[in-house]
């Protein structure tokens, strides 16, 4: 677990993640980052030299893999000073899962503004991992799934303003996104014939045209190639009929085109409980749904939920992947 801002929730939740996963082995987890403000949070603490040591310490400790910051983090008060080590946190995650030597990372919430400052060039959290994962010249393509209670869904365009949603849409992206997604289900999730479905752009689906194009023009052409292609896909489907109880017995994923399209359907179903997953990386990514929370910072008030959801998965998933 590479443990995010340190001015976040990030050290309550890992703390508080260990106190409620101590007693299950097949859950340990090493938290990469400062041992002594984990130390802070109230919990014995074990600084180790190598992952390796994890399972020894878990049940009387949180293991620490101790990467110690150069300033105190105050919390709720995020300081740039910190986005060196915050990096090197990521950084040292990755290489022990591409070595093998971890199962799978959960990452803590980070701040890009933070980053920023420093020069970080990467769009956000899951682009500067897979910059990390890449094989000469070959970067993966990281796609996100967020996932709560039995609904997948995975976004087309991410931080994207709507306005600018439907020139970023195209045939080859949707292609790419409905392939890696349908791998994913089958590698991951162990759904030997995942069945997906895409969300309409406009309302009613664009009804025929009368209401937009680009399920005429953009989505339909994508689901014709990937139905060429054996992949059992089914839309575009208008959003506001995709998502209740009913529908989601139908489908394993759903094609999300804009954020709230996915966002607002999952956290209405699981508020607390959802985990981003990043597909597509060659190695095993999850994380909390939510922020760094520096406006609770430090107030012992933050949900552990979604962090334990988020370890939970990384089990799921890293033991689906060797099956």
């Amino acid at each position: 677990m590479s443990l995010g801002d340190p001015c976040g929730i990030g050290p309550e939740l890992a703390a508080k993640a260990w106190t409620s996963l101590r007693d299950q082995a097949g859950l340990a987890f090493c938290v990469i980052g400062d041992a002594r403000l984990m130390a802070a949070q109230g919990v014995p603490v074990m600084p180790v030299a190598d992952v390796s040591e994890t399972n020894a310490h878990f049940a009387n400790a949180l293991p620490v893999l101790d990467r110690p910051l150069s300033a105190p983090a105050l919390a709720g008060q995020p300081d740039g000073a910190h986005a060196p080590h915050i990096i090197e946190w990521i950084r040292t995650s990755v290489e022990l899962c591409l070595g093998g030597r971890a199962r799978g990372l959960i990452t803590c919430p980070i701040a890009k503004s933070v980053l920023y400052a420093t020069g970080f060039r990467f769009p956000g959290h899951t682009e500067y991992l897979a910059e990390l994962c890449r094989e000469g010249d070959v970067v993966p393509t990281p796609v996100m799934m967020l996932t709560a209670k039995d609904l997948r869904v995975v976004l087309a365009t991410i931080h994207t303003p709507l306005s600018a949603v439907p020139a970023s849409l195209s045939i080859d992206g949707l292609v790419e996104l409905a392939r890696i997604t349908n791998a994913a289900l089958i590698k991951d999730f162990a759904i030997a014939a995942p069945r997906l479905v895409m969300a309409g752009l406009n309302p009613h689906a664009g009804e025929e045209g009368t209401i937009g194009r680009e399920e005429i023009d953009i989505q339909g052409p994508a689901i014709n190639q990937l139905q060429n292609e054996s992949i059992n896909i089914q839309g575009p489907f208008p959003a506001d009929t995709l998502f209740h109880n009913e529908a989601r017995t139908a489908y394993d994923a759903a094609l999300c085109m804009y954020h709230d399209q996915a966002l607002i359907p999952l956290k209405t179903l699981d508020f607390w409980g959802g985990v981003n997953i990043t597909i597509g990386l060659p190695i095993v990514r999850t994380s909390p749904d939510h922020g760094t929370g520096f406006n609770i910072a430090g107030k012992g008030i933050a949900r552990v939920d979604s962090l334990l959801a988020a370890i939970r998965a990384a089990d799921e998933i890293s033991r689906n992947r060797t099956l």
